[in-house]
């Protein structure tokens, strides 16, 4: 790194905390926040020596200091900010979703692409090793032709956690429920090693909890566009709550990731490095990984995007997660949705 580069971050809430880490742990600076409630953005100013507090957007985002800008509002109030920073010539990381909407999503995109500024979107599950160890073994053919690819997250949030914020378990803000919000990591994930989701039908429901407009539950049956199928399983109802999973298997070969271990590599022809790889399934190191607690996330992952974004700066490169890419998940999601409205299957 040439330089170091300075960070913003709108949106002071919970996970601000995370992306302030993470900035550190990236080797870049947090020079400023805002949030419209002043206080939130006070606090975290406090608790990070140097960062300036602002509750005007305007004002935050004229401050010359700043090269890149992290966005972590409610879901469904992503588009305004992330537009008016690349209008601003700030470079933008967005929060999972990158949007609730198709639409939303491609304004980003547009407003990013007019400016001349990179767009990243926050899916740090592709970044760890174990995941990029399985994408290397199926882009080498590792597995044969896949045949079978799931996605399962089984977690657990109290009626608390929805009753916490006004927005949480809203359409209009949080887009969506266990799918939109929890299970979307998987949902990239999966898509990103297996391929591209062509079709979904699906059920959902609000089955354990209240006073919320969202799904807690949900079931996809879906088609890849290599001709593989498989399941999406999200949920925020399964106590106590456990490490999400994906699992990839092909005519040659199965492998079991859960929240950041390999506890399954299993290939009809081996190789030195398998035995590596099994024998550091024995020293797992995942955390709870969010699964009933949504502070009990580990931000190395974000570091990861974070150090990858400051790269694409300075070698005017695509971050790995670009605005397409977090598209994507997106409209898998929206497509599960209408399927389950409409009792159908979608093409997507």
């Amino acid at each position: 790194m040439s330089r170091t580069f300075n960070f913003g971050i709108i949106g002071c809430g919970m996970i601000a905390g995370f992306h302030a880490k993470a900035i550190k742990a990236a080797g870049g600076n947090l020079a400023a926040c805002f949030d419209m409630m002043p206080q939130s953005a006070q606090r975290l100013a406090g608790e990070n020596a140097g960062c300036k507090p602002y509750s005007d957007l305007k004002e935050f985002l004229a401050d010359k200091s700043i090269d890149i800008v992290t966005i972590g509002t409610p879901s469904g109030a992503h588009l305004d900010p992330a537009v008016a920073a690349a209008e601003a010539g700030k470079h933008v990381i967005v929060e999972k979703p990158l949007e609730i909407t198709l639409e939303r999503c491609d304004k980003i995109i547009a407003a990013c692409d007019k400016n001349n500024v990179k767009l990243a979107t926050v899916f740090h599950s592709r970044f760890h090793d174990s995941s990029q160890k399985i994408k290397a073994a199926i882009n080498s053919g590792r597995f044969g032709r896949l045949t079978l690819c799931d996605a399962i997250v089984k977690w657990y949030r109290t009626q608390q956690y929805y009753d916490s914020g006004k927005w949480r378990g809203t359409w209009e803000l949080d887009g969506g429920g266990a799918l939109m919000n929890q299970a979307i990591h998987t949902i990239d994930l999966l898509s990103w090693l297996a391929g591209k989701v062509v079709e979904v039908s699906a059920h959902t429901a609000l089955l354990g909890h209240e006073n919320i407009e969202v799904e807690d539950t949900a079931t996809a049956t879906i088609k890849f566009d290599n001709g593989a199928i498989g399941t999406i399983v999200g949920t925020t109802a399964a106590f106590p709550g456990y490490l999400k999973r994906i699992e990839i298997s092909g005519t040659k070969g199965t492998a079991i990731l859960e929240e950041e271990d390999i506890i399954k590599w299993d290939f009809e022809e081996t190789k030195p490095e398998d035995e590596k790889i099994k024998n550091d399934m024995l020293n797992r190191k995942s955390s709870g990984g969010g699964a009933s607690d949504p502070t009990a996330i580990d931000f190395s992952g974000h570091a990861k995007l974070f150090a990858n974004m400051i790269k694409a700066i300075e070698t005017n490169a695509t971050p790995l997660v670009d605005g397409i890419e977090g598209r994507k998940s997106v409209e898998i999601i929206l497509a599960i949705y209408k399927s389950a409205k409409t009792k159908k299957i979608e093409t997507i």
